[in-house]
């Protein structure tokens, strides 16, 4: 059954998107969360599981207990665009994901770069993906910058933050919608996955046709999301992957890309 409800609303659900869906989907990141650019946020989630025989530490992760790794990308209204359940825990999960793959490999049919509204001298910046600081920096995915900052970059990692916890309430949907969440799963690991892969779908399903959603607002603190978990890869970017961080920088700081009560937080 979970296996039908995934190749049976694919297609209508979460379809493979093109340059022209990718831009709609960085209109929404732009007008709901003042964000521009953006193709979603991104992270992943570990779901619990049973041990698998003879597996050892494999499945073992940070939080001591056995589990597979969903990794995904959400747009502005808490809908799966991108899943990839990994069955190896922690450990470079993004790397290893066909998602990692295909962004690597320039096949995701991401836009050509543009200019950031009213920042035309900034220069053309590239679409990008937004996470937290367990993952690699690079220029097609913002992290925020690590340490304690000041400044224009504690206004960045602010801006960011409240951007890519889209991703963070779009798992709490999915684990207070789907019970499955709240216990151990007793079955095998392709069963498994299976059962991830649908309710994933089924979330998606549930809110196809909604037109309108709350935005999170500016009125609380950003979370941090999964600070505390290991690196899913180096975080040492390349001078291109920095300077794109840099100039987004500059945007949140100027009248153009301002975010009310930033300033205060």
């Amino acid at each position: 059954m979970c296996e039908a409800i995934w190749n049976c609303l694919l297609s209508d659900c979460m379809p493979l998107s093109d340059a022209a869906e990718w831009s709609g989907i960085a209109a929404e990141f732009q007008h709901l969360l003042a964000f521009p650019n953006c193709l979603g946020a991104m992270d992943g989630k570990h779901v619990v599981i049973e041990a698998p025989p003879s597996s050892g530490s494999l499945y073992y992760n940070y939080k001591g207990a056995f589990s597979i790794v969903l990794l995904a990308v959400v747009d502005a209204r808490y809908r799966f665009r991108l899943v990839n359940i990994d069955a190896y825990g922690d450990g470079g999960t993004l790397t290893v994901s066909a998602f990692g793959s295909a962004l690597r490999q320039s096949s995701l049919r991401i836009p050509e770069d543009s200019p950031l509204p009213g920042a035309e001298h900034l220069g053309t910046m590239p679409y990008i993906f937004l996470a937290d600081e367990a993952f690699p920096l690079c220029r097609n995915i913002l992290c925020p910058y690590p340490g304690h900052n000041t400044g224009e970059k504690k206004v960045f990692n602010f801006c960011l933050s409240h951007a890519q916890r889209m991703v963070e309430c779009t798992f709490g949907i999915l684990a207070a919608q789907w019970r499955v969440y709240r216990r151990v799963l007793g079955v095998s690991l392709e069963v498994a996955e299976k059962i991830v892969k649908a309710t994933c779908m089924l979330h998606n399903f549930l809110r196809k046709d909604v037109l309108t959603a709350p935005a999170p607002t500016l009125t609380t603190e950003p979370s941090l999301g999964m600070q505390n978990a290991p690196r899913l890869g180096t975080n040492n970017a390349s001078r291109d992957a920095a300077a794109v961080r840099d100039k987004f920088a500059e945007y949140f700081i100027s009248p153009a890309g301002r975010v009310p009560l930033q300033d205060r937080y």
